[in-house]
C-alpha cells in the first residue's frame, strides 16, 4: 500500500530517515511530507513509533480534472463501502489550489455528495457527516488540475503525544522538539540541557528517546482503529514489540527555567511522560548554570521577542552568548529562534544553519560547537 506521512517543513529528511529504519520502503521526501509504501503492520507501527510525522494519510485515489463535475465522477467511482459502512459517520478536510473552486469548502462538499450519493445507489440511505468526531477522515488534496483523496490514518495529530496536561505561553510543537533532537544527531548517547525548558517540550521528547518509549505510547486511539479492516490482534502486537524495547536512560538529561511556573508544568508533564527517573528539573537562571561534563547537547528555545522588549531580547541573547562561551565548554549547543536580527547578539559563529517552522512562525536552528580555548585550523 502506498502512504503519505506529513511532517514540518525542514524535517522532511529526518522523517525519511525514521520511515527507513521503521521499515518503509519507497521512501521519497517532498514538500513537508514524505512518500512510501508498506503494509498493515507498518501502518499500525508508523502511526505508534514515528516521532516527526504529524499524521499518516492512506490514498485511495488519485485523478485529474477538467471541471468540478469530474471530481464528483471521480469520488463515486472510489469504493467507499471498503473503508466504512453507511452507518459510520465521516468529515472531509480539503486543501485546494485550483481555479476551478472558488472557494475550499465548494471542493469539499462536492465530494461529500458523491460520497453521499455512492452509499444512497449501495444501500438507499447515506451516511452522516460529523465534524467534531467522526469514524472516517478524508483528506481531499487537489493542486491545479489533480486530485488525490485519502484516508488519514491518524486523525487527531501526532504531535499530541498525550502526556502534555501543562503548557507554557508558547509551548514548542512535540514533533518539532523531536525534528530538532534528531536533526542535530544527538540519539541519547550525551548528557542533555534544555536551560529554558518552559513546560519541557525538549526534555520529554530527549527522554523519550533515549529509553526508546513510543511517542504513541500516551494516546487514547489512532484513526485506523476505527476503519472496517482494523484488526486489533496485529496492533496489539505491534505496541507489544515496540513497548517491549523500552529501556532506563543511558543517559542524564536535565531541564531547567528561570520561571517557578514553568518548571511545575513540566514536573507534571514529565510524570506524565513516565521520565521522572531520566530528567532532572530544577528553577535556575541559565547565567548561573554551568556544563555538567564536556562533550554534551545544550539546546535552547529562548523567547522569541513576542514578548520582550527589543533592548530585552538583545540583552538576552548577549547573555546566551557570553553564558555558552564561559560556562559550557566542550558542549555543542542548538538554538532556535524566530528573531534573526537578536541572533547577532550572541557573537558567536554558527557552524549550522537549518530552517524551520514553529507553528506559522518561520525559525532557523543553529548549531555553536564551544571549543574550548584557540580552536584549531580545519583541514581543509
Amino acid at each position: 500500500m502506498k502512504f503519505v506521512a506529513k511532517t514540518l517543513y525542514g524535517l522532511e529528511k529526518v522523517l525519511a530517515e525514521e520511515l527507513v529504519d521503521l521499515g518503509a520502503a519507497d521512501v521519497q521526501a517532498v514538500n513537508r511530507a514524505v512518500l512510501f509504501t508498506g503494509d498493515k503492520e507498518l501502518l499500525y507501527k508508523v502511526n505508534y513509533c514515528s516521532r516527526t510525522a504529524l499524521s499518516i494519510l492512506m490514498p485511495v485515489a488519485d485523478f485529474r480534472i477538467r471541471s468540478k463535475d469530474d471530481l464528483y465522477k471521480g469520488g463515486l467511482k472510489i469504493k467507499w463501502d471498503s473503508y466504512f459502512e453507511v452507518d459510520d459517520t465521516f468529515s472531509i478536510v480539503p486543501v485546494v489550489n485550483s481555479s476551478h473552486f472558488g472557494h475550499t469548502g465548494y471542493a469539499g462538499l462536492i465530494l461529500k455528495d458523491s460520497i453521499a450519493d455512492y452509499f444512497r445507489e449501495k444501500t438507499g440511505r447515506r451516511p452522516s457527516v460529523d465534524t467534531v468526531d467522526p469514524r472516517i477522515l478524508i483528506n481531499l488534496h487537489i493542486s491545479n488540475d489533480l486530485v488525490t483523496i485519502s484516508i488519514d490514518s491518524s486523525v487527531i495529530p501526532l504531535f499530541k503525544r498525550g502526556y502534555r496536561q501543562e503548557q507554557s505561553v508558547a509551548p514548542l510543537n512535540e514533533v518539532l522538539a523531536a525534528g530538532i533532537l534528531l536533526l542535530s544527531g544527538w540519539n541519547g548517547s550525551a548528557t542533555l540541557t534544555d536551560p529554558m525548558c518552559g513546560s519541557g517540550t525538549i526534555p520529554i521528547e530527549a527522554g523519550l528517546i533515549a529509553c526508546k518509549v513510543p511517542p504513541g505510547k500516551f494516546r487514547k486511539y489512532f484513526g485506523f482503529q476505527r476503519w472496517k479492516d482494523f484488526d486489533e490482534e496485529l496492533f496489539k502486537k505491534v505496541k507489544l514489540r515496540a513497548d517491549s524495547l523500552i529501556i532506563p536512560s543511558p543517559v542524564k538529561i536535565f531541564g531547567s527555567d528561570i520561571s517557578e511556573q514553568a518548571v511545575q508544568q513540566a514536573k507534571v508533564n514529565v510524570s506524565n511522560a513516565g521520565l521522572n527517573e531520566a530528567i532532572s528539573l530544577q528553577v535556575s537562571d541559565f547565567k548561573t548554570i554551568k556544563t555538567v561534563d564536556e562533550e554534551s547537547f545544550v539546546f535552547l528555545n529562548p523567547p522569541y521577542g513576542q514578548r520582550l522588549q527589543p533592548d530585552e531580547i538583545d540583552q538576552l541573547y548577549n547573555m546566551i552568548g557570553t553564558t555558552l562561551k564561559h560556562n559550557f565548554p566542550g558542549t555543542t549547543a542548538w538554538l532556535i529562534t524566530s528573531n534573526k536580527e537578536s541572533v547577532k547578539n550572541i557573537g558567536l559563529k554558527p557552524r549550522e544553519k537549518h530552517t524551520l517552522f514553529n507553528g506559522a512562525l518561520e525559525c532557523i536552528l543553529l548549531k555553536y560547537e564551544m571549543y574550548q580555548g584557540t580552536r584549531k585550523k580545519e583541514k581543509i
